[in-house]
């Protein structure tokens, strides 16, 4: 192994680890691993940013763009209605939100699906009361599976048709990869409607009483001079009122101290952690008070829940300088928070992405803060336009999807649909770049180049050596089920646009040992790198599902296995019938 073949590999994996670990923004994961892979002389200074300049990202800055005009278009809205007028089953609603959500990033990115369909399903989980753990995780499941049957459905299927056309000099067509991702899809999405019935099922045998799952929330109460908590100790709190406190404020200082020698005293302010519900019942019995509204009661105030969005510019701020909330009288009462690290007040907790924040104020001003701050709402909000004008964006998103089915590039197809877009006032271009999801963006573009030096240092066919020493890579099918495992074994901690880049030259140089077509081993790639679900961090949909349902870490690995190993049998079986 040559010093270059073995300074990429250590790179790699150093950057894998790092993703994983989600300590430091992928952004700058990515440049400190392109500038790396310079220093160390992997590619020349003219390839360092080439990757800015590929027709993938460059389809997948069009594809955000357009997404961010459909989500405002609310065509969905009186579906919804329609669809809860009728009273279906909850398999129906689960599966047939499912499927909106399958079919919808079928045309379009995984989170832009997921954020387009989560607010309906969330509706109808509320008219038919069916519980929220029924609803969120199959949409995001069914966002990833939608994903695998066209060109555009993730980057990762982009990635591989790039790869494709260098090496053969023809890509895959639009709706090649439905072959093998259609089948998986359906059965995916009916098998998920099937499992989250019996793995979250309701609290309560009467339809009138189900309600969604409890949630983990922080809040900040006062106590009031009747309250019961007076002369309670902080260690007692868990098991006589079911929260847990994590400081008690007196005046303007911390009482510090063991928790069972911490007494509450009226008017000490309690910093706590506990079920939504709970907090609701101590509210409702004067046990706990929230401090009054800092501009006070108005007659238009609501309550509103919104999830931090993975393209949010709130993610890493803290709540006391959410000034986006607070010069609009809006205030921000709880914080439901995916990974919790309770340090010094509530205004000084930092938000990630899945967060979930109560806000409470003025609707128009709410509606405003979250459409400027990118965060996503849990009820979805009146359209802004009449209905009449909801369905042109569609029209003419579905005119740059039949452009590129037909062999219009995709990136010339959607440039097209942008500046109609932009033409007709849908699309404010200008706003719109500053709104994009940028870190995904950037990633994408820094891995390119170091994608491709796998490649061209010789370190894929390095790599296919080692493992045909374990694996008969040189017949197909056997080579393909490697792939395959690889790509499932990587996208459930690194994102799937990395898997793909990553082993997009190893996939290329096992076709070449066994002598065959890359296009079966392209798809193994692609269909690996997007069937995520066992983790909720390894794509931002399972992230954001996990804080908006309230899951826990296992409840993926639950619903997930079986899943995963049903689509990993599918895709090995449908790439040998097709491919092959």
């Amino acid at each position: 192994m040559s010093f270059e073949q073995a300074s990429l590999l250590i790179l790699l994996l150093a950057m894998l680890i790092l993703f994983s670990l989600d300590r430091i923004r992928i952004e700058v994961v990515s440049i400190a691993g392109l500038l790396g892979g310079y220093a160390l002389g992997l590619y020349p200074a003219e390839q360092i940013f080439t990757g800015f300049a590929s027709p993938v990202v460059i389809t997948v800055v069009e594809i955000l763009l357009i997404v961010q005009v459909l989500a405002r278009a609310r065509l969905f809205d009186s579906l919804a209605a329609r669809f809860a007028a009728a009273r279906p089953s909850d398999f129906k609603v689960i599966s047939g939100t499912s499927s909106l959500a399958g079919f919808m990033s079928i045309f379009m990115n995984n989170i832009g699906a997921f954020a387009i369909t989560l607010p309906v399903a969330l509706r109808l989980g509320t008219v038919l009361t069916i519980p929220r753990r029924q609803l969120v995780m199959p949409v995001s499941f069914a966002a990833l599976l939608g994903g695998l049957v066209s060109l555009i459905g993730t980057p990762a299927n982009l990635l591989v048709s790039d790869a494709l056309a260098k090496a053969t000099g023809t890509g895959f067509h639009f709706f090649d990869f439905a072959y093998v991702g259609l089948p998986i899809a359906i059965a995916g999405i009916l098998l998920i409607a099937f499992r989250v019935q019996r793995l979250f099922p309701e609290p309560d045998e009467t339809p009138a009483k189900i309600s969604p799952a409890a949630r983990s929330i922080v809040v900040e109460r006062r106590i009031p001079d009747v309250s019961p908590l007076i002369g309670v100790r902080l260690s007692d709190c868990p098991v006589r009122f079911g929260i847990k406190p994590h400081a008690l404020i007196r005046g303007d200082s911390f009482v510090f101290g063991p928790l069972d020698q911490s007494m509450i005293e009226p008017g000490d302010v309690l910093l706590a952690e506990g079920a939504d519900t709970v907090f609701a019942g101590l509210a409702a019995t004067q046990v706990l008070i929230a401090d009054a509204h800092p501009h006070g009661l108005q007659p238009d105030f609501t309550r509103v829940e919104a999830v931090v969005m993975p393209e949010s510019t709130l993610v890493g701020s803290r709540v006391g300088s959410l000034e986006v909330f607070h010069h609009r009288g809006i205030a921000v009462t709880a914080l439901s928070m995916r990974a919790p690290r309770i340090e010094g007040r509530f205004l000084d907790l930092q938000l990630s992405i899945g967060d979930i924040l109560t806000l409470e104020g003025p609707r128009i001003a709410i509606d405003e803060a979250l459409e400027e701050s990118e965060c996503l709402p849990l009820a979805s909000t009146a359209p802004s336009e009449p209905a009449l004008l909801s369905w042109r964006p569609f029209a003419l998103f579905a005119y740059g999807v039949a452009a590129s089915a037909a062999g219009l590039r995709p990136d010339v197809a959607f440039a097209g649909v942008v500046l109609v877009l932009a033409l007709l006032n849908h699309l404010n271009i200008r706003q719109a770049m500053a709104d994009l999801n940028w870190p995904i963006i950037i990633m994408l573009a820094a891995m390119i180049p170091i994608g491709q030096a796998v490649a061209t240092t010789g370190a894929a066919e390095t790599i296919a050596g080692w493992l045909s020493l374990v694996v008969p890579i040189t017949h197909p099918l056997f080579g393909i089920a490697l792939i395959l495992f690889l790509a499932m074994a990587l996208t459930p901690f690194v994102n799937n646009a990395t898997v793909a880049i990553v082993l997009t030259p190893i996939a290329l140089e096992f076709a070449r040992a066994a002598r065959h077509a890359p296009d079966a081993y392209l798809i193994a790639v692609a269909a690996g790198a997007s069937l995520d679900f066992l983790t909720p961090f390894g794509h931002h949909n399972n992230t954001l599902a996990m804080g908006i349902g309230g899951y826990r870490f296992g409840d993926f690995l639950r619903a997930g296995w079986p899943l995963a190993v049903t689509s990993y049998g599918l895709a090995l079986l449908l790439t040998g019938l097709f491919w092959l």
